[in-house]
């Protein structure tokens, strides 16, 4: 287990980074990490939760179509029963005028295994089979990441960088050995994602013990293409930011996909153990994390 990380407070910035407790530096709302204007850091109140349920609708609802219940299309937010046991990371540029909830422009959900297992499970049960990697690694602790979203002028580098300083510090913190989750390619037909999913079948996969299928009635291959057909280039171009995150993490992507005629997704799912991300990322994120919160 790695020690968890205390923060302490940089007067001339405000940010944590010392002797300041995560609790504490939680209920002051400082920032867990910070590139150029954006920030990072964990909703407090339900309005900031609130905050970033209205980012989730404009972004999964009106831009993706995703379905909306009659109480989301009214409230004009994306939310579930999960919303209430998670935390929650929001991405603020601080150059935008306006009040600070007005200036979320990405969201990400955590949920740690003891909350889920005291709650009913998972959210991505449903898609896939994480009990069984859970129970065959029993003793490490889990964290499932979801709903991540980041409104379309944001979606950079920059702004999936900034959220993992948030997530480094929080993983830390909560001593955090396995992250899992889905992760999504827009619409679904698996066809048209044809070389990148081929690619994560045929090079991204864990060893057996690593593991995780998706649900037998809803697999979908993602072995749609030969290996030899694969030009690897072109498949990591084809694919979505976060998923290209967390491959240059070194996660690892279970059996099969799922679609999600909710979302308008085809879902894969993403397993990362933390003992295994490359020590160039450790060093990198590692700093930061003692900047924010060390």
């Amino acid at each position: 287990m790695r020690s968890a990380i205390l923060p302490r407070t940089d007067a001339a910035t405000g940010v944590v980074a010392g002797n300041l407790r995560f609790g504490q530096a939680l209920e002051q709302g400082l920032p867990l990490g910070r590139i150029g204007s954006l920030e990072v850091r964990l909703a407090r109140t339900a309005a900031e939760i609130a905050a970033a349920q209205e980012v989730r609708y404009r972004v999964f609802h009106e831009e993706l179509g995703a379905r909306s219940t009659a109480a989301e299309a009214l409230d004009r937010r994306d939310s579930d029963r999960f919303d209430d046991i998670c935390d929650h990371l929001l991405v603020i540029d601080t150059a935008l005028a306006g009040p600070e909830l007005s200036r979320v422009v990405g969201t990400y959900r955590l949920l740690r295994d003891e909350l889920a297992y005291a709650s009913g499970g998972f959210y991505s049960s449903d898609e896939f089979e994480l009990e069984s990697l859970v129970a065959r690694q029993r003793g490490r602790r889990f964290l499932e990441l979801g709903r991540s979203c980041v409104l379309p002028e944001y979606r950079s580098k920059r702004t999936i960088e900034v959220l993992w300083q948030g997530i480094w510090v929080y993983i830390n913190h909560h001593d955090v050995d396995v992250m899992v989750g889905c992760a999504s390619f827009h619409g679904t037909v698996p066809a048209a994602h044809a070389e990148a999913l081929s690619f994560l079948a045929h090079n991204c996969r864990p060893v057996p013990e690593w593991d995780v299928k998706a649900i037998a009635a809803r697999r979908v291959t993602m072995d749609l293409m030969p290996p030899e057909a694969v030009e690897i280039k072109s498949a990591l171009a084809a694919m979505p930011p976060l998923i290209k995150g967390y491959l240059r993490l070194g996660a690892k992507v279970g059996d099969g996909c799922v679609i999600d005629h909710d979302f308008g997704t085809t879902d894969v799912f993403m397993i990362l153990q933390v003992e295994m991300i490359s020590p160039r990322y450790i060093n990198y994120y590692g700093a930061e994390a003692e900047r924010f919160l060390a």
